[in-house]
């Protein structure tokens, strides 16, 4: 039997709570579950408002309308980033100038952002990888001087933090994820977190396809209508019953799975150095979100995948850098990331997910033991 990449955590409790939005009848967003888990991440994130949404797509989606980005107008983004993250920009007609990633965090380079800033450059788009935070007192100073508005895929980071501050706070505005690939999910789900005050009311109206229904609701007006462009951004109430058990976890559920990422480093520290593992910088809590290991090129991966594969194991690399992708043939010329391109092609994730065994964790890295020159190539 092989050892999958991923398992979709459920903690026993799930079925409770969709039981109850079923013989409540109310199956739409604003319900009883929505309310619980948008508090939560309230208190969480420390956030002026979270919005429930059907997907992390649809919350970066949304701080793509909040940002009010026209055509002519310019963002700056790693390229070392998942589809959405760019296409949620894209749809506004904005250009995207890509910023290079850092060797150890895989985070965008902080250092190379300034230099990319130009007098059509409306906002930053920071990606938190792995759970890792980016360097945010540079970026956070980048942002005040240049008057850009900042905004944090923290898809992968629920329960993180940088210098004590959780990440998702930093942002105007931060997305997050609870796909069924994340440390705690609902198959589909997410969550915008706003915190620019200017942002909260009208984050709301987009949610509810750009009415005023919040102006109706708390009997501001008789009747609701049209009042800005918007969408159906509203998560289900099945969704978020799904979630809510598993949002009361987080912190165990976190915590296992950096039990985890520990027994991988401890059993890898004697094939591969501190620096082709995770690195964690100093001040960072992250959440055991990924474990991954680099590789010398490509062919090696490859090599290392199929090896894993033939003994039971399934091993994935990540994304393909956005400014390759077919989509943006002949938009941008003479773009030189070697560090994405680099990054992109020897990063290799191991299985890791809640209930993943000691004995499996074992098991994987001694077939990486075994993998043909394995000592000899890479210490």
């Amino acid at each position: 039997m092989k050892i999958p990449f991923n398992k979709p955590l459920v903690t026993g409790k799930e079925a409770e709570y969709l039981s109850q939005v079923i013989k409540s009848g109310k199956f739409s967003g604003d319900g009883e579950f929505t309310q619980k888990c948008s508090e939560i991440l309230q208190q969480e994130t420390g956030c002026l408002k979270a919005i429930m949404t059907p997907s992390c797509t649809a919350a970066l989606e949304m701080a793509g309308f909040l940002c009010n980005l026209t055509a002519g107008d310019e963002i700056i983004m790693p390229s070392f980033a998942y589809v959405t993250t760019a296409g949620a920009f894209a749809q506004r007609g904005v250009d995207i100038a890509w910023c290079d990633i850092r060797e150890d965090t895989k985070n965008i380079d902080e250092k190379k952002i300034e230099s990319l800033i130009s007098d059509r450059t409306k906002a930053l788009v920071i990606l938190h990888y792995a759970g890792v935070a980016c360097e945010m007192d540079v970026i956070m100073e980048i942002c005040r001087k240049h008057h850009l508005i900042l905004v944090e895929d923290a898809a992968q980071a629920i329960g993180c933090r940088y210098r004590g501050v959780p990440l998702g706070k930093f942002g105007d505005l931060a997305a997050l994820s609870f796909h069924e690939t994340k440390n705690i999910q609902c198959g589909e789900g997410g969550a915008l977190l706003v915190n620019n005050p200017a942002m909260v009311e009208r984050a709301q109206v987009l949610r509810d396809k750009g009415t005023n229904r919040i102006h109706f609701d708390s009997g501001m007006v008789d009747k609701y209508t049209w009042v800005d462009l918007g969408s159906s951004f509203a998560m289900s109430e099945l969704q978020a019953a799904f979630l809510y058990p598993q949002l009361l976890e987080l912190e165990a559920i976190n915590g296992k799975r950096l039990e985890t990422c520990r027994l991988y480093r401890q059993k890898l520290s004697g094939l591969f150095p501190p620096g082709k593992m995770p690195v964690i910088p100093f001040g960072i809590k992250d959440n055991g979100h990924m474990f991954y290991i680099m590789l010398d090129n490509l062919r090696e991966r490859q090599r290392m995948i199929e090896f894993l594969d033939g003994n039971g194991v399934m091993a994935v690399f990540h994304y393909v850098p956005l400014h390759r992708a077919p989509f943006w043939k002949g938009k941008y010329h003479d773009i030189s990331l070697p560090v994405t391109d680099r990054v992109s092609e020897t990063l290799l994730r191991l299985p890791l997910y809640y209930d993943i065994a000691p004995g499996e964790v074992e098991y994987i890295t001694e077939r990486i033991g075994l993998f043909p020159g394995c000592v000899e190539y890479f210490v």
